[in-house]
């Protein structure tokens, strides 16, 4: 059955560029955008899986979901957080830097995503561990594909909700190995499923407490942490150190010369608070840092 709830936001909301931080690429099970603008999701609430449409009215200002499944209610009222209603982009101190005003400025309406969803966030996440991009999203469309199940209600064709803890846990050695996951990484998702309830909790926790309850987990460090935090935390501040990319293009961006991750943290002091917010303002609209080195080819691990 269908639920509905309508929400007018108090702030400039551009949908795209809020929820299109929770995309997992153009081949994401658990996403969709739609020829008429309205975007899409699945997800495994505690409550049981659900199908959220969300829709914009640019007339009026109003935000209407539409959320099908036992999660929908719980879902529903989560609307407001998922549309960065606890963000506070005002706080964004865009003045350091004129690249970064005038990036801001452009994209007023983006806002920080909160989904209050821990192991959905994070599991992805340890998929792109060490890995190329190409590599870590064919392997999260495939598992969702096998393991997964199709999203209840009235959905667009192929999307699928992720599988609980349970089923995680029980994915054979030769799916991981199809799905070119190295052991590492799958040993890394059963240690987090294994305490997933725990994890699902650091939802209520602070920001600090459930960063530092995330990086408990045996092949969860820095980066991962981070990378889950800013989708199920909403925060502004988790910056993906790390990241083979990031500290050069943000080194690049604001001083014409690549960096390292001690030199991007320095060079993201000024924004503290808002570091994850800044660094992806740069990639969305700084310059590209020139690549003077062989890009890092995908392995084949199902042939290993």
């Amino acid at each position: 059955m269908e639920q509905t709830r309508t929400w007018r936001p108090p702030y400039e909301l551009d949908l795209r560029l809020t929820l299109g931080q929770l995309q997992r690429g153009n081949s994401d099970p658990t996403y969709r955008t739609a020829p008429d603008g309205s975007v899409w999701r699945s997800a495994r609430t505690p409550d049981g899986p659900c199908a959220l449409r969300i829709t914009a009215s640019r007339a009026t200002g109003e935000v209407t979901g539409q959320a099908w499944g036992p999660g929908a209610a719980w879902q529903l009222d989560r609307l407001p957080a998922l549309l960065g209603a606890d963000d506070d982009p005002d706080a964004f101190p865009s003045h350091h830097h004129p690249l970064l005003h005038d990036a801001f400025r452009q994209r007023r309406g983006m806002r920080m995503p909160r989904t209050d969803l821990v192991l959905a966030a994070l599991i992805p996440s340890i998929l792109e561990q060490k890995v190329t991009t190409i590599e870590a999203r064919k392997a999260f469309k495939l598992l969702v594909h096998w393991h997964g199940e199709p999203a209840p209600g009235p959905v667009p064709d192929g999307l699928r909700v992720i599988p609980d803890a349970a089923t995680w846990a029980r994915i054979p050695t030769w799916d991981w190995h199809r799905a070119g996951v190295d052991h590492k990484r799958s040993r890394t998702i059963m240690e987090a499923v294994r305490v997933a309830p725990a994890l699902e909790r650091t939802a209520a926790a602070t920001r600090q407490e459930a960063s530092r309850l995330l990086k408990l987990v045996p092949g969860i460090g820095v980066w991962t942490t981070a990378e889950t935090m800013q989708r199920s935390h909403g925060d502004p501040d988790a910056l993906s150190v790390g990241d083979l990319h990031l500290c050069k293009q943000v080194g690049y961006a604001l001083t014409g010369t690549p960096a390292d991750d001690p030199r991007m943290l320095e060079l993201l002091e000024p924004y503290r608070g808002h570091r994850h917010r800044a660094a992806l303002l740069i990639r969305m609209a700084g310059p590209r840092t020139p690549r003077r080195a062989p890009r890092f080819a995908p392995r084949d691990y199902s042939r290993i």
